[in-house]
């Protein structure tokens, strides 16, 4: 009798820990398989963004002389940089090493060089609920695409070998210090400022860095603002638009690590101001020059895109309207009529879509943002009486942009005094598809 009587309080006692024991188990973070999942589609998505979207958009844009070398361009990216990353740009942005020395301005430190420290059930420490060596990879697609962006600007004319050493010292030197800055702790997250999936980060470095190649490249030979060259082939534009427009589904509402209701809200708002992009630069278009075209429609669809891309995180449908519809109108206008104006030759208009789309994003999303999205605890932007979160955005803006301009041009007088930049007048007058690598397009 007293040996059931004492089985029965042990079975009461264990009925009694099994609360305890599963609070306790959900106290402690486990893997979300459904955030795991989306991220791992989302990374895909990304990376399709570069090769082949991009390759395509920017191929499709020069002459036929030069595609294999816009295409080697970006494909030599998902080899180099991905070696870069992994060994210590990741660290340098997402680590925590230096989070209390002055060295943790400008980096986040080396604790995690090479994953160092990252297991197979390591959590990544931002949210989500993921692997962190997944999150390592789809940051690592960004950090792909954005030197890849910079190609548009001095294509047709630059040196591989060239081009080669100044991006790898960019990646270093540009891209992963304003990483650090906006999402790896640095001192514009604290500041406040919001870019959602890359307006600062990706676009107006990238744009800006652009501007400054272009300029200190100098001109294509025979070229003349007013009379550009032809695209060689509309149909790879047409496509490479179509992939990055799929792409940054992706690149937006995979930014928020989660299979979720701000996901949607990201993918939502992406579609709604890429299309109003479209429908506003066709308009133009047609207004103007009498002909809606397919490379206008493309380049608006990129312009559309990129002003979204800060903002996707904080603002809802009508933000999304009157960001795309800005965007598009300004790009077009500064793609034009200003460069022209201007004379500089940034050869696919990497400055005049992704520098200017950037900003015109970055500095909306303090007009914009909106609690409906952001939540209750959340910014809000100076159309709904918060006019602080509009002055951070134009300080990150700005910093971004000198940043960006000085240490580009640093890096590029380097590389150019040293082992050269441009090819020569025959390379150029001939292609670089033959003499650079040795190969031509089409059979």
């Amino acid at each position: 009798m007293k040996k059931k009587i004492g089985l029965f309080c042990g079975f009461i006692l264990l009925l009694l820990a099994l609360p305890a024991t599963a609070m306790a188990q959900g106290s402690e973070a486990v893997l979300d398989s459904g955030n795991t999942a989306w991220m791992i589609v989302a990374t895909i998505l990304v990376m399709f963004m570069t090769i082949p979207g991009l390759a395509l958009f920017y191929g499709g844009l020069v002459r036929q002389k030069n595609l294999l070398s816009i295409i080697m361009q970006c494909f030599v990216l998902a080899g180099v940089i991905t070696l870069l990353w992994f060994s210590f740009g990741y660290s340098w942005v997402f680590g925590t090493g230096f989070k209390d020395s002055p060295a943790g301005f400008f980096i986040g430190g080396f604790d995690k060089v090479f994953l160092h420290g990252i297991g197979l059930n390591t959590l990544n420490p931002l949210g989500g609920n993921i692997p962190e060596t997944l999150f390592a990879l789809f940051q690592c697609m960004f950090a792909i695409i954005t030197p890849a962006l910079i190609i548009g600007a001095f294509a047709e004319r630059v040196k591989f070998s060239g081009y080669l050493i100044f991006i790898v010292l960019w990646s270093i030197l540009v891209y992963n210090p304003m990483a650090h800055w906006v999402w790896g702790g640095g001192w514009l997250q604290q500041l406040g400022a919001i870019d959602f999936a890359g307006g600062t980060v990706v676009h107006i470095n990238a744009g800006i860095s652009a501007l400054m190649m272009a300029i200190l490249i100098g001109k294509r030979k025979g070229y003349r603002p007013e009379r550009p060259t032809t695209p060689h082939n509309v149909t790879f534009v047409f496509l490479g638009a179509g992939f990055l427009w799929l792409g940054w589904f992706g690149f937006n509402a995979g930014s928020g690590l989660a299979a979720d209701g701000l996901a949607a809200n990201a993918f939502l708002v992406t579609h709604i101001a890429t299309a109003t992009a479209v429908v506003v630069w066709m308009a133009i278009d047609w207004i103007r020059n009498r002909k809606p075209t397919t490379v206008g429609a493309s380049t608006a669809a990129v312009a559309g895109l990129v002003a979204i891309t800060p903002a996707a995180g904080t603002v809802d449908i009508i933000g999304a309207l009157a960001i795309g519809a800005t965007a598009s109108v300004i790009c077009f206008f500064m793609v034009a009529v200003v460069k022209k104006k201007l004379g500089y030759d940034d050869s696919l208009d990497a400055f005049g879509v992704h520098g200017v789309g950037g900003i015109i994003g970055s500095v909306l999303t303090g007009v914009f943002a909106t609690r409906l999205v952001s939540g209750a605890e959340g910014v809000q932007g100076a159309l709904y009486g918060d006019w602080h979160q509009l002055w951070v955005q134009i300080i990150a803006t700005v910093a971004t942009i000198v940043y960006s301009a000085v240490v580009t041009t640093i890096l590029f007088l380097i590389v150019d005094k040293t082992i050269g930049v441009r090819v020569s007048s025959r390379v150029e007058e001939e292609g670089l598809d033959i003499y650079e690598h040795g190969e031509l397009p089409y059979n």
